[in-house]
Parts: C-alpha cells; structure tokens; sequence
C-alpha cells in the first residue's frame, strides 16, 4: 500500500471460493460445485444447443445441501433433463431454502433425502462418478446458531445410484489476501475482522461485503461499501 503511494486500502473481494467436504473420491469426474455448475448452464448459457459451453449433467444428479443456491442446482439439472436428489444433512424444517423454493421443486418431481450425510463419493474403474455412500443422521443437541446438530447413526449406511454430485455447501472468502497481509485478522470462516464501518485490525485497510459476513446479499454489500467509504475518508482527514 505504502509503496503504491494509497492511503488506504478497501478489500472487497467477495466471497466465491466454494466449499467442499474433504470426502474421499470426491476429486472424481462428475463432482462439481454448485457455482461451476451454475455458472455454466446459465451465465454461459450452455442450456441454449447454440453455445459450445460445456456441461456434464447425467441421467441422475444428486445435490448436496439445502439452500437457494442448492435449490436452484438441482432445479436447473432437472431442465437439462437430469433426474434430481437432494440430500441434506438436517430435517426439512431446518432447511435454509426459501419456503416456496423447496415447495416449487417438490412439485416438479425433484427428491429429497433428508437426515442423509454423504461419508464418500463412488466411482467406476475410468475415474466418474457412479454413486455416493451416505450415512442416516439424526438430531442431536443444539450448535453455536441454535440448530440442532446433526449426528451420524452408526451402520446405517447406504448408496445412492448418481452420475453427478453437485456440491452445494455454501462459499468462503478467498484466504489469500489474508494469508499475504501481516496484521489482517480473520475469523474461522476465513472473513476479514471489521468494526460497524469497515475499520480492519490493519491500518488504513477497511474491508465489507462477503469478504467480511461471507456469502449475503448485494444490498448488504452496497451498504458496507457506503459505510467504508465515510470511514476511509475520515481517516484520511485525520491524517
């Protein structure tokens, strides 16, 4: 920063490194993160014959996790003509979808594996995909939020047939701006540490976004970015 001759610095880099379970097998042909495979089918198009954006669907997806963004994968694999599974860990009642987003894929024939943990990912003897081997869970005590968590039932056991997995399991910052910045404290999800207006633990660097609360909504961010922005400017002026 010094040495570019800013006075301050704002990071806002986002939020987009996707999650992952650290599984074995789940290196295999036919994994991919829910942004990959968003990204292609519709910001690349690869839906439309005309475009030679590629993409592996399969006759059977199985999505990985219960959110809007996991909603959306397993609604887009069903229009590519995929037969859809999505396994989540918790009961229905703490899927954090949308009401209606759960409602809607429901009603156009997408299944739901509920209290169901993927422990590996299955493969054939060429390297893709033939399966996962999921364990049952039930509920246990309450974690940090106040959801209950999960806990796995010993020898229950059991594989869904799929040709694609599709990891929806949430995003993180990217830690290597954190990880080249002495003095920048992150927290255990790899966010930037910030006070109410941006304000880092490294001076003359402020920070908002997703790269501070993790993956939320554009308005928020705008937010943030207003509030840095008086921030930086009163610390410029002190200066």
């Amino acid at each position: 920063m010094n040495e570019e001759g800013f006075e301050a610095v704002f990071i806002g880099s986002g939020a987009g490194l996707p999650k992952f379970m650290n599984i074995p097998g789940e290196n295999l042909n036919g994994v991919v993160s829910a942004n990959e495979f968003l990204t292609r089918n519709n910001l690349m198009k690869a839906y439309d014959p005309e475009y030679e954006t590629p993409i592996y669907t399969g006759k059977r997806v199985a999505v990985v996790g219960g959110g809007n963004v996991a909603m959306d994968s397993a609604r887009s694999a069903l229009r590519l003509g995929a037969e859809v599974t999505v396994v989540y860990r918790r009961t229905e009642k703490e899927l954090p979808a949308r009401v209606e987003e759960v409602h809607h894929a429901k009603q156009e024939g997408i299944e739901f594996r509920m209290l169901t943990n993927p422990v590996e990912v299955l493969g054939d003897e060429k390297g893709w995909v033939r399966g996962i081997k999921c364990i049952k869970m039930e509920l246990g005590e309450p974690d940090e939020s106040g959801r209950r968590s999960p806990v796995p039932v010993h020898g229950s056991e059991f594989d869904i047939e799929t040709d694609v997995v599709i990891m929806s399991l949430g995003t993180s910052p990217n830690p290597l701006i954190a990880a080249t910045t002495p003095g920048l404290q992150i927290n255990r999800w790899n966010c930037v540490v910030t006070d109410q207006d941006g304000t880092t633990t490294k001076p003359g660097v402020f920070a908002g976004g997703d790269a501070v609360t993790g993956a939320a909504t554009v308005i928020l961010a705008m937010g943030a970015g207003r509030k840095a922005a008086v921030a930086i400017d009163r610390y410029i002026r002190g200066k």
